[in-house]
């Protein structure tokens, strides 16, 4: 079974995404064609990678993903194809893949293909779809261009971390209002241990004392803290979204890059509450 995924910038109100899917229909048929987003921040790498490597991990190996979000190539930024853990991403190598994988995919070459009528203004249609129905047909990634050594870098910002505190920031906030923050759970328990804790975020009566294990350990309407499938620290609030009393990122004021800092209480703990 051939699965070809899109992430894109394009939005769902234009033919954009269509014509996509079209091409592809168009050169292998029995595509499995799946939406991972369409509604990624124009030009948004952080939010692309963020999105697209919660969800690939998902899919059997063998899956091509399209990745349409700054897909023009310059002198410095070519079309690439690389492949990682038996999966393969198309795009322009703008940094997006070093913040997909946290490091260089198994390999990568540079695309060579050209489009067929020599448009250069949509080569998410025009020659990612061409690569990627070959990878997806099984054709070998070598065939598609010159083997590169690496793709460009570009750093996630990382929290940081000391004895006593974490510096952290937000990184993400999905379609309930949820704050997702860039604080692993393995750096948080490297810090609290069995210690007493506040995560603040401004005004200090909206500071967090305790992690949970999901959103109903709490009242409805409350503020709750727990680390999510994707293994971040997140912020929320009990049945809590737009049009139903906001969601933590409304309620709380927090929007992408705000800071967040942990820090211990003066008094150690014996017990930290579902931690």
């Amino acid at each position: 079974m051939a699965i070809i995924t899109l992430t894109s910038d394009m939005g769902t109100s234009d033919h954009y995404v269509a014509a996509v899917k079209g091409a592809i229909l168009s050169q292998l048929k029995e595509a499995v064609i799946v939406d991972i987003s369409h509604q990624i921040a124009p030009f948004n790498n952080r939010h692309a990678a963020f999105v697209l490597r919660n969800a690939w991990p998902h899919f059997p190996e063998g899956t091509v993903h399209i990745i349409g979000v700054n897909p023009e190539a310059d002198g410095q930024t070519p079309h690439v194809a690389a492949g990682f853990k038996g999966h393969f991403f198309v795009g322009a190598d703008s940094g997006i893949f070093h913040l997909l994988f946290d490091g260089q995919p198994d390999t990568v070459v540079e695309l060579t293909l050209k489009p067929d009528d020599g448009r250069l203004t949509f080569p998410t249609k025009h020659v990612f779809v061409k690569a990627a129905c070959h990878l997806a047909r099984g054709g070998t990634i070598d065939l598609l261009g010159r083997k590169l050594a690496a793709v460009r870098e570009q750093i996630n910002v990382r929290p940081v971390v000391n004895n006593d505190t974490i510096r952290g920031e937000v990184i993400h906030v999905d379609h309930y209002g949820n704050v997702i923050t860039n604080i692993t759970k393995e750096a948080f328990t490297s810090v609290v241990k069995h210690h007493a804790f506040k995560i603040a975020f401004g005004a200090s009566r909206h500071d967090i004392t305790a992690i949970h294990k999901t959103y109903s350990d709490v009242p409805v309407g409350e503020r709750v803290a727990f680390f999510g499938d994707s293994g971040l620290l997140e912020m929320a609030v009990n049945k809590g979204a737009v049009g139903n009393g906001g969601g933590a990122a409304q309620l709380l004021g927090l929007r992408v890059t705000d800071p967040v800092l942990l820090e211990l209480a003066a008094v150690p703990a014996k017990t930290v509450a579902h931690a």
